[in-house]
């Protein structure tokens, strides 16, 4: 019997076979951009590390493959202010011209979007989308004033710098930041704050054919009608990364690695809970990395986690479990709402209170279910040796001649025929014996009449 062994060379090969599927698809990814082509990309969502690492990489492409421009299509409320700094800063120091370009109709770009925006070097939208909204907000609460000032004076000299090296209306990005303003796509046209309002990317192309931009190597003159164009999305590694990044989908994964760290702890061996918790919660901290996490959270759940796993060695469902739920309820509502002030490029990230139920209600079913099979256990008399398997039943799963293997209990087991007849596999066998760690069986019928005949 070996299969702890069957399941780490199973877990190893799912592994390396997703580790090449990242690598396989990066590659394809990369070999999309044509040499002197326009080359599009798309931010979706809030903006974190993941989009940062993206745009640099489709930046550092679009430089190796000369391209003539490249075209960002922006939809977001905000994000991370060192991520939108990363972008901003690639954005400037590009020698390839970047529009930015907020579509389609509907889209916004707000907060970080706004300095992203403002940022490139031919700045568009689409009719129907709005800009602007970058006044500090502190997750937690109200900010005092002092905090507000230095988030408010930091944010507008920021967003001054970045529209005056570009010619636009530095005054009125400055009122985005302190009064929290927006403006519509013929609004932000009228102040300056854009050259283009266009339908699509043709009428883009169009209207910004021949226009002169300054960039980190020198003037460039956009010649873009008739280009090649290419598409850079996301590499799937990215693409997950990103979505991950979400604070439900953060606290989701949370709570699933914590259920899978508890269930393996109540059934030591079984690995599959185990390992899918481990990854789970790998994956949630990377994501918590990527928001404005609130640790005390983060130190309630791991409370509640530890006082279930005290739970687990009393009899039935006392304070322990009670204060289990509690701390995993109030971590998971005060998960990301930081007692600091939040930069403004930063959206309303919380996490949708329906969510925290859900987790908490799944949470509190789990741990009523392993108590329960704790009591039930109580009640049942110990079976050691290898009364515990005789009269249990297994599938066949390598034809026993008279040797082979069963599937018994999630595992796969060397077995042997008692009889020493052939057994096709997928037959149900009972349990007759144990030999070492070989399972001595009998086809389930030839069970039943020899149990009939005594």
């Amino acid at each position: 019997m070996k299969p702890l062994n069957v399941r780490l060379r199973t877990c190893a090969f799912l592994f390396l076979w997703l580790f090449g599927l990242m690598l396989v698809e990066t590659r394809s990814v990369r070999a999309q951009a044509a040499t002197g082509a326009v080359v599009v990309v798309e931010i979706r969502g809030v903006i974190n590390p993941p989009v940062a690492n993206y745009l640099k990489r489709a930046l550092r492409d679009a430089k190796e493959q000369k391209a003539r421009l490249v075209i960002i299509q922006m939809d977001t409320p905000g994000g991370l202010v060192h991520s939108m700094r990363e972008i901003t800063q690639d954005i400037l120091t590009s020698p390839v011209p970047v529009a930015v370009y907020v579509s389609p109709s509907g889209a916004r770009a707000a907060s970080a979007g706004l300095f992203i925006l403002l940022s490139s070097h031919v700045a568009a939208m689409a009719p129907g989308t709005n800009t602007g909204a970058a006044h500090p907000v502190g997750l937690g609460g109200e900010l005092d004033d002092v905090s507000t000032a230095k988030a408010v004076n930091d944010a507008s000299a920021a967003i001054r710098s970045l529209a005056t090296e570009r010619g636009r209306n530095a005054e009125w990005a400055e009122q985005a930041v302190r009064r929290s303003v927006s403006v519509t796509e013929r609004e932000a046209l009228e102040l300056n704050l854009i050259e283009v309002v266009a339908r699509d990317l043709d009428d883009l192309l169009q209207k910004i054919e021949g226009r002169r931009v300054q960039t980190s190597a020198g003037e460039v003159v956009l010649r873009v009608v008739g280009a090649p164009r290419s598409n850079l999305p996301m590499s799937f590694a990215e693409s997950f990364l990103h979505v991950i990044s979400d604070p439900n989908i953060a606290f989701i994964l949370l709570s699933v690695g914590s259920i899978g760290i508890i269930a393996e702890l109540y059934n030591p061996g079984t690995l599959f809970p185990g390992i899918t918790g481990a990854i789970a919660l790998i994956l949630a901290f990377f994501a918590l990395g990527n928001l404005p996490t609130n640790w005390a959270g983060v130190a309630l759940i791991t409370l509640a986690i530890l006082f279930f796993i005290a739970e687990l060695n009393t009899e039935g469902i006392g304070p322990l479990g009670f204060g289990a739920l509690m701390a995993f309820l109030l971590g998971g509502l005060i998960l990301f709402q930081p007692f600091r002030p939040e930069s403004p490029a930063l959206p309303d990230l919380r996490i949708n209170p329906w969510v925290v139920g859900a987790a908490t209600a799944s949470m509190g079913a789990f741990m009523l279910f392993v108590m329960a099979q704790v009591v039930r256990s109580h009640k049942v008399p110990l079976r050691t040796g290898p009364e515990q398997f005789v009269g249990r039943m297994a599938r066949v799963h390598q034809d026993l001649t008279p040797r082979g293997r069963v599937w018994f209990e999630g595992q796969i087991w060397y077995a042997e025929a008692r009889s020493g007849q052939s057994v096709p596999a997928g037959q149900m066998v009972q349990i007759v014996g144990l030999d070492g760690l070989t399972l001595i069986v009998e086809p389930a019928e030839e069970a039943s009449v020899n149990k009939t005949q005594k």
